[in-house]
């Protein structure tokens, strides 16, 4: 499996916090980013327009960010004085309104140069979980943001991994990988179409033989989530561009046919990764011989994901409440994670699994005022704060917890 590197993305960068002149109308109508004379480095000293894409992340947009295209102007504004010394500007054209629109002071704001030169513009709303990811993804500490940029290459060693590549799909970059090793077997065994989500991720499950969960639950976890992903994009990138070449009605050019079958992909995207999470969490606690009900009803028509030991002891009124586990399951949580809350009212301390990385302070201290306790594999545990690794679960800790309250007594 090629896992990529961020290189092929990214080949150079530049960070800081945004101030008011930059951003708010109010105090300035420029529009001109400031600090920038590191960027001599990336840019080089000639005069240059870039074309760029802007990002605005935060939760106040339903994908969680909105995006814009426009233009950057680089140059000496004393190219025509050789007898002064060079000043710099980096302007945005008054065509990208949304950095007037949405971003405030203080705002995270990395200026990345992709490959081909052109630029992605991305701004992360302080605090957030949007700028923890970005602030690990390009391995960037809070001491280091002031008023100027400090500018970096991208190391050409630096390979993805699990918690990077989601980070890159939520700025709305595809990260282009395929197992082409596994595609013919796919297509003998599921044909033209996808199978069930249980189906699927025991094939996943089925092409990792060496991968152990009962060794390593939390390694096993994120590599069967990989996998999956892996051979879900390759056998997805075939049948689509297979229906691509067949064209949409009766001559082929049928706009709503062609919409329609796009949405269907898009909304067969969004559901498939929860199911699969539970899919190999389930796994998981079969294996590590776990008695468990899933997607069960307690009250008010609730669902949790996953009861320990199972429904029947929950809704029997006898079995201790001290013994009873529930954990909610979602990829990614987002403010999401509320909903747990009101699942297993028997149940008062929950526990939530995720793979979403760098879930913010404000957000994690929410969770434990709440008495929720996030669950998430090691290996992502590097994209938390310190202070909040301390706090965290992994699996394996969430499974020896079940299995002390299910041992005899």
């Amino acid at each position: 499996m090629i896992k990529g590197k961020l290189c092929e993305y990214f080949s150079g960068f530049g960070f800081k916090r945004l101030s008011a002149t930059e951003v708010d109308p109010e105090t300035s109508h420029g529009h001109e980013f400031q600090g920038i004379g590191a960027f001599r480095e990336l840019f080089g000293t000639e005069r240059h327009e870039f074309s760029a894409t802007f990002i605005h992340l935060s939760d106040i947009h339903d994908d969680g960010l909105i995006s814009q295209q426009g233009d950057l102007s680089w140059y000496d504004s004393r190219e025509n004085q050789p007898h002064r010394s060079p000043e710099y500007r980096l302007y945005y054209h008054a065509e990208v309104t949304l950095v007037q629109e949405y971003i405030n002071p203080e705002d995270l704001i990395i200026v990345a140069r992709e490959p081909d030169g052109n630029i992605v513009v991305m701004m992360a709303e302080a605090g957030s979980t949007y700028e923890q990811q970005l602030m690990w993804l390009f391995d960037i500490v809070e001491e280091e943001l002031f008023t100027k940029f400090i500018v970096r290459d991208v190391d050409d060693d630096e390979t993805l991994n699990y918690a990077s590549r989601i980070i890159l799909e939520n700025l709305g970059i595809e990260i282009i990988e395929e197992a082409e090793n596994w595609l013919d077997v796919m297509l003998d065994r599921f044909g033209k179409a996808f199978p069930k989500t249980r189906v699927f991720s025991a094939f996943a499950q089925e092409t990792l033989p060496e991968v152990s969960p009962i060794d390593n639950p939390d390694t096993a976890l994120v590599q069967w989530m990989d996998q999956e992903e892996l051979l879900f994009r390759t056998f997805e990138r075939h049948l689509v561009t297979e229906r691509l070449r067949e064209g949409f009605g009766t001559h082929g050019d049928d706009v709503d046919a062609f919409i329609s079958f796009s949405l269907s992909v898009q909304n067969r995207r969004k559901s498939r990764v929860g199911h699969a999470l539970e899919n190999h969490l389930e796994q998981v606690f079969i294996s590590h011989n776990l008695s468990y009900s899933r997607n069960k009803e307690t009250e008010n028509r609730a669902k949790p994901d996953f009861i320990f030991p199972d429904i029947d002891k929950y809704h029997y009124p006898e079995f201790p409440d001290c013994r009873l586990s529930m954990l909610g399951v979602k990829s990614s949580c987002k403010d999401r994670w509320r909903q747990v809350l009101s699942e297993a009212a028997r149940i008062n301390e929950k526990h939530l699994l995720t793979m979403e990385p760098g879930i913010s302070e404000n957000q994690t201290s929410e969770m434990q005022s709440n008495s929720l306790q996030l669950v998430v594999p090691s290996l992502l545990h590097s994209t938390y704060k310190p202070e909040q690794q301390t706090w965290l679960f992994d699996v394996a800790d969430f499974l020896d917890m079940v299995r002390e309250r299910q041992s005899t007594d």
